[in-house]
């Protein structure tokens, strides 16, 4: 049964940057990083020739130093593909957040922002409601911040039930050892996240074929990010988006 505020189960291609570059990182480790293009605006408009509506894209440069460094492009690919760009990194104050907005992007993401400043994420939440994600990133069950390079005391679950309480509405739940891994989506967090809470659970992390993509929607979520699996042609975005 599907739970949260949005029944209808949507797929997110992502694009994460560094340095202007359309990468991967496997596990969320810096250090292991493969480049897949110089072009982020390429590589959306081809995900909007393939039939995608949303778009999920992360400063990986903003997401570790906490300064937003790829604003320029994600701004971009919002105005120039009119794809709904879901985006994170770096999110930490209510000047980045509403610069962010601004540039025609329609969600923003607050991950180690939202961990350290309940006073900052209850503020974005009250004043632009469903335009806020949570992202929660968790490493066995706890939740990392700062570009997934320290762990919180936050298991997961518990974070997303305190974030319900004020008022978020929509969490992506990334697994951060199968990020990128090709293993398969965690499903066991997933699905407790999806009893425990009212919430749309966007589910990350891990997918390798469609059956993933289906395992995901059967658990509840509302949605699934892929990333890598597009990149190195597991999953067919174009019949993916056609058969779910």
């Amino acid at each position: 049964m599907m739970t949260g505020k949005n029944n209808k189960f949507i797929v997110y291609p992502a694009i994460d940057i560094i340095e202007g570059r359309c990468v991967r990182l496997s596990q969320g480790d810096y250090n292991k990083v493969k480049t897949y293009s110089g072009n982020p605006l390429e590589v959306a408009k081809g995900f909007l020739k393939s039939g995608a509506k949303w778009i999920h894209i992360v400063d990986l440069d903003a997401a570790k130093s906490g300064i937003p460094t790829n604003h320029k492009i994600i701004s971009e690919i919002a105005e120039k593909t009119g794809l709904l760009v879901q985006t994170g990194g770096g999110i930490r104050n209510m000047e980045t957040l509403e610069r962010v907005l601004a540039s025609g992007v329609k969600r923003a993401i607050l991950g180690t922002g939202a961990v350290k400043d309940k006073s900052f994420t209850c503020r974005a939440i009250e004043k632009y409601n469903d335009a806020i994600v949570i992202g929660i990133d968790a490493r066995e069950g706890m939740v990392a911040v700062d570009g997934w390079t320290k762990s919180s005391n936050n298991y997961a679950v518990d974070f997303a039930v305190e974030m319900e309480k004020i008022g978020a509405r929509t969490i992506i739940y990334t697994d951060i050892s199968r990020d990128g891994m090709l293993k398969g989506t965690e499903l066991s967090v997933l699905e407790e996240m999806v009893a425990k809470t009212g919430m749309d659970i966007i589910a990350s992390g891990g997918v390798a074929d469609f059956t993933h993509v289906l395992e995901a929607k059967k658990s509840g979520a509302a949605g699934i990010i892929i990333g890598k699996a597009i990149y190195e042609g597991k999953v067919d975005l174009k019949k993916c988006l056609q058969n779910v």
